[in-house]
C-alpha cells in the first residue's frame, strides 16, 4: 500500500466533460487517470457544436487557435421558418467573447483535440478500452474505482462523468422531469455553401430541425413521446412523405434513407440529481442531469460549465474527512511553460489555478449542502462566483500570488 500509486483525481468516462475535467486538473499539476470505455472516441450523432463560452475557455487557457485549426463550420446566426414564415433568431456576432460563434466539430476531433493537450502534463493518464466498474468504498468514503480490466484505480477523488446511464450515481436522490418528446436522427445530402444555414422548422404538428454539416444535413425529427414505433408501423414510405413535407431541404430523402437502419432514435430524458456528490465522489455532466437529445449542443455546454465548476470550490464546506491535498502551489503549474517563478500569472491561468486550488475540499468530500432548486450546476458556480470575489479581495494587494492547494 505504501508503494501504491494514488490518483488525485479518476475521471470515469472520456466525454466532453471528461476529457476537460482532466485537462484541467493535470494542468494545475495533479495526478488524473480518465478512464474510457471505447478504444477511440469515433461515435456519430453526438453533441457536435461548440458554443461560444466553451471557445471562451479554450482562448483563456491559450489553446483556442491550436482547437480551430481542426475541421469545424461557424454557425453565426440561427433562424427558423415558423408557420412558413423565415425568422432570425439568433446572432452570436455581438457575443463579447474571443470567438462570437458556433463552431460545429465533430466530437471526435474535440476530444482527440483535449486529449493532446492534456497529455502534455506528465500527471495525465488517458486508459481507453477501461470501463469503470464499481466503487471502492474505505472508513465511508469512495476511495477509488475498480476497472473492467479487473484492476483498481486508487483515487482522492472519484469523477463520475459517464453519462445518463451512469452506474455511480445510485443512492442519490433523483428527481425525474420528464419531457414529452423523442427524436429520429439521420443524415440528408446538401450542397456545401460558404454560409451555414443551420435552421428550425416549426409548424402545426411539427418540429424538424437541421443542422448544416458542410455537404450533409444532420437532421432532429421530433414526435411525440413513445411514438416510435407507430411511426414505424406506418410504413417507412410514409416516414419519408412526412420528411419531405419539411420544405425543399428534405428533396434528398429517397436517396439517404433506405431502410430504418438509416435512422436512429434517441429517447429524450431529462432529470437530475438533487444531491451530486458523496464523500470522494463527484458526479457531472449528463450523470447528473440528463437533458433532451435535441439538445445535445446544450448539453455540452453544461457539461462544460460542469467540469470548470468541478475545478473550482463548489460552495459552502462541509468537513467529511480527515484528507488532505497534495501540500503543493498551483501557481507554478497554472504558469506557462519557461515563465520565471516571479512572474505574473495570465488572467485564465490564474482562474484555472484558484479553482484547481480548493481540491482539498473536493477530495475531502466538503460540498455545497443547498436545498434550493437551482440545478446543482448553476448552485455549484454561483458559489464559485462568490468564492471569486472573496479570494480576489484577499489576494488584493500581490495579483500574482495564487492561493495554495492546501490553504484555507
Amino acid at each position: 500500500m505504501a508503494n501504491e500509486d494514488v490518483k488525485d483525481v479518476a475521471v470515469v468516462g472520456g466525454g466532453p466533460a471528461g476529457m476537460m475535467a482532466g485537462l484541467l486538473f493535470a494542468r494545475a499539476g495533479l495526478k488524473v487517470a480518465v478512464l474510457e470505455k471505447h478504444r477511440d472516441f469515433l461515435r456519430d450523432f453526438r453533441g457536435d457544436t461548440v458554443h461560444p463560452s466553451t471557445l471562451e475557455v479554450f482562448h483563456e487557457l491559450g489553446l483556442l487557435r491550436q482547437l480551430l485549426e481542426r475541421p469545424h463550420n461557424k454557425v453565426e446566426q440561427l433562424g427558423g421558418r415558423i408557420g412558413g414564415q423565415y425568422e432570425r433568431i439568433a446572432d452570436f456576432r455581438r457575443l463579447p467573447v474571443a470567438a462570437p460563434y458556433i463552431a460545429l466539430m465533430p466530437q471526435w476531433d474535440f476530444l482527440d483535440f483535449v486529449a493532446g493537450a492534456a497529455r502534455r502534463y506528465a500527471g495525465f493518464e488517458l486508459r481507453q478500452s477501461c470501463a469503470g466498474e464499481s466503487l471502492l468504498e474505505e472508513g465511508g468514503r469512495v476511495a477509488g474505482v475498480r476497472t473492467s480490466e479487473g484492476d483498481a484505480v486508487r483515487a482522492r477523488l472519484v469523477i463520475a462523468c459517464d453519462g445518463r446511464d451512469s452506474r455511480f450515481r445510485g443512492g442519490l436522490p433523483q428527481r425525474v422531469i420528464g419531457a414529452p418528446m423523442d427524436v429520429f436522427w439521420f443524415r440528408l445530402p446538401k450542397r456545401a455553401r460558404p454560409e451555414n444555414d443551420s435552421m428550425g422548422v416549426f409548424d402545426r404538428g411539427r418540429i424538424f430541425v437541421l443542422i448544416d454539416r458542410g455537404d450533409y444535413w444532420q437532421c432532429a425529427f421530433v414526435f411525440a413521446k413513445g411514438g416510435a414505433e407507430r411511426l414505424r408501423a406506418e410504413g417507412l414510405e410514409a416516414f419519408k412523405e412526412r420528411v419531405r413535407e419539411v420544405g425543399p431541404e428534405t428533396a434528398g430523402v429517397d436517396d439517404a434513407i433506405r431502410g430504418w437502419d438509416d435512422v436512429k432514435l434517441l429517447t429524450v430524458t431529462v432529470d437530475r440529481l438533487e444531491q451530486w456528490w458523496r464523500p470522494g465522489l463527484l458526479v457531472i455532466g449528463d450523470a447528473a442531469h440528463a437533458t433532451r437529445a435535441v439538445d445535445a449542443g446544450g448539453a455540452k455546454a453544461r457539461a462544460g460549465r460542469d467540469r470548470r465548476a468541478a475545478a473550482g470550490r463548489p460552495g459552502r464546506a462541509r468537513e467529511a474527512s480527515a484528507c488532505r491535498a497534495p501540500p503543493r502551489c498551483v501557481c507554478d503549474a497554472a504558469r506557462h511553460p519557461g515563465a520565471a517563478r516571479g512572474a505574473r500569472v495570465p488572467a485564465g491561468a490564474r482562474e484555472v489555478a484558484r479553482r484547481a486550488g480548493a481540491f482539498a475540499r473536493l477530495a475531502a468530500g466538503r460540498l455545497s449542502d443547498s436545498r434550493s432548486h437551482a440545478t446543482p450546476t448553476v448552485r455549484c458556480l454561483r458559489a464559485c462566483h462568490h468564492w471569486r470575489r472573496k479570494e480576489e479581495a484577499r489576494t488584493h494587494a500581490c495579483p500574482q500570488r495564487v492561493p495554495c492547494a492546501d490553504g484555507p
